[in-house]
């Protein structure tokens, strides 16, 4: 093995599956090995990867799925033709191995890694894994996944459980038997809508805490997305709730550590960091996600005894308010919190690198 060839990480269009990259590409970046990066041209990878100062290669293709019936006829020969700049790419290259993490990126680069016989590792993020990855997982040399039990159509009965990379900030944050020790009075509450917001809850949420100050006191930290700032800042402000609301969380760690309670949505991602901080949660899948994969990830939390799932739909304020009223209270939430670390992977990019390099041995 030429111990210069770099490992190749295949990841777009959402951050769901190029924040994994990343964190894996750092890991090798500090055992000496190079790393490439491929990539589409206008996905969210054009701007996140250069900013961690690794080398992206671009090629043409995105996502069909919504596209309508042209964009759908067209794939073959898109596809085609990506995988074609794919090959020119790796032949300049000639990676050790190859790490698909899903996006519409990973389809042409894997499929070209197969063709030149780069051994090939997938990772999967989700309980339910995403088409592309389906369709690579046939021919990998390594199936790897971010939750337990995750089934490839019986395509790939070897899966291993490695979890899901998490920033270090979090995986270094203290256990919950320390933060919450000591605690008493409000609640501490942090809602989290991701960087777009889920306005379900950034107009709910205050509907819900309305009137329950006596009963429950709690001090709320919502991050709602820049488009939706002013909204939820009304909603609480009409509701009587002094909440600090802002666009964007600058220190998750910090926020984690703080808080008693998350409610948030049930990204692959954000049930990892969940894990790793020991945070209870109660969790509102995203009703349009592909395939239903974010009520999946929830339901893994909740089996573990770490969260509490609600659904969007009817009655939903006084479902969520029911949860809220359920679990509110510190010694109940310590018991979830530390029913939410079992499931933590603190070792997942470390473990991910590893197999990049046994596969390339």
């Amino acid at each position: 093995m030429n111990t210069d060839a770099p490992v190749l990480i295949m990841a777009g269009g959402t951050g769901g599956h190029i924040f994994p990259g990343i964190a894996v590409a750092h890991e090798l970046e500090r055992r000496r090995v190079p790393v490439i990066w491929l990539g589409g041209k206008t996905g969210l990878e054009t701007r996140l990867v250069p900013q961690h100062g690794i080398a992206l290669e671009k090629i043409d293709i995105t996502g069909v799925r919504g596209k309508g019936l042209g964009a759908l006829l067209a794939l073959p020969m898109r596809l085609g033709g990506a995988v074609l700049a794919a090959r020119r790419i790796l032949n300049r290259h000639a990676p050790r191995s190859a790490l698909a993490l899903g996006g519409y990126a990973a389809a042409p680069g894997g499929i070209a890694a197969r063709l030149m016989k780069i051994p090939l590792v997938v990772h999967e993020q989700n309980r339910v894994p995403g088409k592309t990855n389906r369709m690579l997982a046939k021919k990998a040399a390594r199936v790897l996944t971010g939750f337990d039990g995750v089934i490839f159509d019986g395509m790939h009965p070897g899966a291993e459980w490695v979890g899901n990379p998490v920033r270090d900030t979090i995986a270094a944050i203290a256990p919950p038997e320390q933060r919450y020790a000591g605690r008493h009075g409000a609640l501490k509450l942090l809602v989290l809508g991701g960087s777009q917001g889920a306005q379900s809850l950034n107009t709910t949420l205050p509907q819900v805490l309305r009137g329950r100050g006596a009963k429950l006191p709690v001090d709320v930290r919502h991050q709602c997305g820049e488009a939706h700032l002013d909204t939820a800042r009304n909603a609480y402000r009409a509701a009587g709730i002094d909440a600090d609301v802002v666009a964007f969380e600058q220190d998750m760690a910090a926020a984690y550590a703080w808080a008693d309670l998350v409610i948030c949505r049930s990204g692959a991602l954000t049930l990892a960091e969940l894990a790793a901080a020991g945070s209870p949660a109660i969790l509102v899948p995203f009703p349009h996600a592909v395939d239903d994969h974010q009520t999946r990830n929830a339901e893994a939390m909740v089996a573990a005894g770490g969260a509490r799932l609600v659904a969007e739909g009817a009655d939903f304020a006084a479902r969520l308010g029911r949860a809220f009223e359920q679990i509110g209270e510190r010694d109940r939430l310590l018991a979830m919190a530390k029913s939410a670390r079992t499931l933590a992977k603190p070792q997942a990019a470390a473990r991910i690198a590893d197999v990049c390099l046994e596969v390339a041995a």
